[in-house]
């Protein structure tokens, strides 16, 4: 059967906006995601596609495909966030924060912050400040205070001045601290919040599935969506991954910052990370699908970064790899990012997942002849294979 060839589909970008803002305000710092997880399982759900979780928490579902070459493809995102978690029950009161997940503590002073407790029926809120706070009482030494999680506190909204009030509300070492996000979107279409990473993300994967379903199209090959759980801890996609799956491209935040090419207005294909390049046929192939249909697309590399796929392939995943995202200013930190972005990332994974693997008999089996890997569409070879010399090399 002839492959129906990509076409740009409708983008609901009214649900985009809907799905964003209600996960964003879904508490969800790595190592407590079962809520943000059964809210992600509901709008599959309601898009008529199943959804199984594994023993970790990670959540997988499937778009069939016509399933002639034998090879999958999959989407990965991640739900977790950056977080904290209570470390100490301080003399004074306060509590002294564990960091989860990587991030600075410069862009944790004056964050609001929810504290779960044991007690699901008791969620108790404060601020995380520097140890030295109040300008009245310290002056200049406000200012000579150093950054770090060992120079700032969470103030508590109730009345306790020591440790014993604080275990008297139910609070104890190891309960959870989510940062709250405080989401905006302008009237220009910025987005700002905390933990766009990777929740916008999240929303531009279902946001693309969903245009499938809306217009009736079949995926080229059968795609699989992994919401991992553990990314920003490392683990990421190490398991949940189908054998069958050939390609998977990981869908995150793109680094807007001076150095790099990434855009809040356009989506990223990043070339490669922390870890080291990103496949290259997959990468071109990406490439060249969004130079066809006028997708704004940039490629950048991102040196303090990995993502759900180096998980994956640590953990032995035998696939091609490439990472898609959406431009955010700040990173882990104050983000911003912008809905024409978004949009464009959605429609190239609308395009993708409309599209045939990069080599559809090739990569139907985990391995195969060399003499038959189809290099020559792609990377300069010669045709008559090694001999004495470089290959392509004239003598």
């Amino acid at each position: 059967m002839t492959a129906r060839k990509p076409v740009p589909l409708k983008i609901d970008l009214d649900y985009l906006r809907q799905v964003l803002v209600e996960l964003l305000e879904i508490p969800s710092p790595s190592g407590r995601t079962d809520h943000v997880q059964q809210y992600v399982g509901e709008r599959l759900s309601a898009l008529g596609i199943s959804s199984t979780l594994t023993r970790r928490g990670a959540l997988s579902a499937c778009l069939p495909g016509p399933r002639e070459t034998g090879a999958d493809r999959a989407i990965v995102v991640h739900t977790d966030t950056i977080g904290g978690m209570v470390k100490r029950l301080k003399e004074n009161g306060r509590l002294e924060l564990m960091q989860v997940g990587t991030h600075s503590a410069r862009f944790a002073e004056g964050a609001h912050v929810r504290i779960f407790t044991d007690d699901l029926d008791r969620v108790i809120s404060g601020q995380v400040l520097p140890l030295k706070a109040s300008g009245h009482r310290y002056n200049e030494a406000v200012d000579l205070q150093g950054v770090g999680w060992e120079q700032v506190e969470v103030r508590v909204d109730e009345p306790v001045a020591d440790e014993a009030g604080l275990r008297a509300l139910g609070i104890d070492v190891g309960d959870f601290v989510a940062f709250l996000p405080n989401p905006t979107i302008t009237p220009s279409g910025y987005v700002k919040s905390r933990h766009l990473d990777d929740k916008a993300g999240v929303a531009a994967v279902l946001t693309a599935f969903k245009a499938l379903v809306d217009a009736g199209v079949t995926p080229a090959v059968t795609a699989h969506l992994l919401v991992t759980v553990t990314e920003e801890i490392g683990h990421g996609a190490s398991h949940g991954l189908d054998p069958d799956v050939a390609e998977i491209v990981s869908v995150d935040a793109a680094v807007v910052a001076p150095g790099q090419q990434s855009r809040e207005n356009a989506a990223t294909l990043a070339m490669g990370d922390g870890v080291g390049p990103f496949d290259y046929h997959l990468t071109r192939n990406l490439a060249a699908i969004a130079r066809e249909h006028g997708v704004d697309l940039v490629r950048d590399v991102f040196e303090f970064y990995r993502s759900d796929v180096a998980a994956a392939v640590e953990a032995g995943a035998h696939a091609r790899v490439a990472l898609l995202g959406f431009g955010v200013d700040a990173t882990h930190g104050h983000e911003r990012t912008h809905l024409d972005g978004l949009g464009h990332l959605t429609q190239l994974l609308c395009l993708y997942l409309q599209s045939d693997l990069v080599f559809p008999e090739w990569d139907a089996e985990p391995e195969g002849d060399l003499a038959d890997f189809p290099s020559l569409s792609v990377q300069p070879a010669s045709e008559e294979g090694p001999r004495e010399g470089p290959i392509g090399i004239a003598d």
